[in-house]
């Protein structure tokens, strides 16, 4: 078993020095409540305190933006059936316009067991994710495109719904953003910039009014006493078009508003999570998601291509 440690240990390692994450890539909800990853098929909620979680990422975008994240996931039990989630993380973003940091947005979700049978269990989750600011950050007065944004700017209302067994978890969840973002983030802003050429290559996102976004999850478990492995799939599509306010690359060129029609559609994800239980309470867990079907347009800043999660967990 130290040995089987061991190799572990070293993967870990070496993953996290290589690949790269930005949560499920998505706006947030897939790590929420029911729709969570590699969740233990488990009959009792006993502690007031269910569970905290460490988590750490190092997040590489299609651009130079290179992102670092680290997020306290507290679970509290309010009783046998009901549990409350706080997400509360902490961003950092290097790239070649700026350098910003600040925290990122909260996410609050209430989860309910509905239907319990000694075979499956049937949750659901509301909640909501909280803007820790405008999404407006700039440099030297340029508005930064969202990738250097460490809040998506919005207020969301999530819900989901899974069914769990001893080896397979099925999820779906909801997340439909409220309002407008403030980020000013436009082309024709950096005209005259040294960096327009480069500028040209982010997606605009001024007052970013994002779609909806639906999911599911599919996710086979092999669990042993200390071990545990899964392996998924993460289809999210959002239903309805990403709406901004976007110029031309040429100098001077008007700013129109659009409703743009390639700006939405499926990103899929194949997941792998692997964890070691150093006792009954506390552990690691890794994340691994590759991206299948990528959007052609993201205006929010959330492309990714492959993911990575490393996490430690204490249950009291």
């Amino acid at each position: 078993m130290k040995k089987c440690l061991a190799i572990i240990y070293t993967f870990l390692l070496l993953v996290s020095g290589n690949v790269f994450s930005q949560g499920c890539s998505d706006a947030g909800f897939c790590t929420m409540g029911a729709m969570k990853p590699d969740q233990p098929f488990n009959k009792k909620i006993e502690l007031r305190l269910r569970s905290m979680e460490l988590s750490f990422y190092r997040g590489t975008t299609t651009l130079t933006p290179v992102i670092y994240v680290a997020t306290a996931d507290l679970n509290f039990s309010l009783n046998t059936k009901t549990s409350f989630q706080v997400k509360l993380p902490y961003q950092a973003v290097r790239g070649r316009l700026a350098n910003t940091s600040g925290m990122g947005d909260i996410s609050l979700c209430l989860t309910r067991n509905v239907l319990t049978r000694e075979r499956f269990d049937i949750n659901v989750s509301l909640g909501a994710k909280i803007p820790t600011n405008h999404s407006d950050k700039d440099v030297n007065g340029l508005p930064l495109p969202m990738y250097y944004q460490t809040s998506l700017g919005t207020y969301d209302a999530i819900a989901g719904l899974s069914l769990i067994t001893r080896q397979w978890l099925f999820a779906t969840g909801i997340q439909v953003p409220l309002n407008k973002n403030d980020n000013g983030f436009i082309w024709s802003a950096w005209d005259g910039s040294d960096e327009k050429a480069y500028v040209d290559r982010y997606n605009q996102a001024k007052d970013l009014k994002r779609g909806t976004d639906v999911m599911l999850r599919v996710e086979r478990n092999f669990r042993f006493s200390r071990l545990n492995f899964s392996l998924g799939l993460l289809p999210i599509y959002r239903i309805t078009r990403d709406e901004f306010n976007r110029s031309g690359k040429d100098a001077g060129s008007a700013e129109t508003r659009i409703i743009h029609p390639v700006a939405r559609g499926l990103a899929l994800s194949g997941i792998f999570t692997a964890g070691y239980n150093f006792d009954v309470r506390s552990g690691v867990k890794l994340l691994l998601g590759h991206k299948i079907v990528q959007r052609d347009i993201n205006p929010d800043g959330l492309t990714r291509e492959l993911v990575s999660s490393i996490s430690y967990y204490y249950r009291f």
